[in-house]
């Protein structure tokens, strides 16, 4: 399947029944300004293109929410056991973007879409959900782009400066995304 638009990419995600699944249990928490992001979307995109028979396995499913009422970890890690027990045999993980700017030492972020568009990666700053009506809906903050040509850039904001930038390789050579998805060029 050739991916050209963002349309192509909801489409294939409303198509693929165990995604639907997915966000449709992320849905139940009715978690204020929600995303499934990162891995959840660019490895189906990525194996797509691949041509991949079978998906490759997810190390972890990022359920995202933005509420600045209630930063306590332990709240997703409530969260993150009310997803196990609606689907056991995946992996969740559960995050408020209003507290995750910490960790790679930025402003605060105002919404779940400033988090996702702060992730060091364009091909990872991607996040889909489900509307009122079960639709797919998809955020792509710096554009699907980079994700569909293949290609691994930092977000603007890991351009910032050196220490960013490092993280972000050294995110890139963890991960090794080339040895799955043989395809992808990484810059920088």
């Amino acid at each position: 399947m050739k991916i050209t638009y963002e349309n192509d990419i909801t489409n294939l995600i409303a198509e693929d029944e165990w995604m639907m699944e997915v966000l449709q249990a992320a849905k139940t928490l009715n978690l204020p300004d929600w995303w499934i992001c990162a891995g959840f979307v660019r490895s189906k995109i990525w194996d797509t293109i691949h041509n991949f028979k079978d998906r490759t396995p997810l190390t972890d499913i990022d359920v995202i929410y933005f509420d600045s009422s209630n930063t306590n970890e332990e709240t997703e890690k409530t969260f993150e056991a009310t997803l196990k027990r609606i689907l056991p045999n995946v992996p969740w993980s559960v995050k408020n973007q209003s507290r995750m700017h910490v960790i790679n030492n930025l402003p605060p972020y105002s919404s779940a879409v400033e988090g996702i568009a702060n992730f060091p990666e364009t091909v990872t700053a991607l996040g889909v959900k489900l509307d009122e009506e079960d639709n797919v809906i998809l955020t792509a903050p710096h554009g699907i782009k980079d994700l569909i040509h293949l290609k691994i850039k930092p977000t603007p904001r890991f351009l910032e400066s050196p220490d960013l930038l490092e993280i972000y390789r050294e995110r890139i050579y963890k991960k090794n995304w080339p040895s799955t998805w043989p395809l992808l060029e990484t810059y920088y």
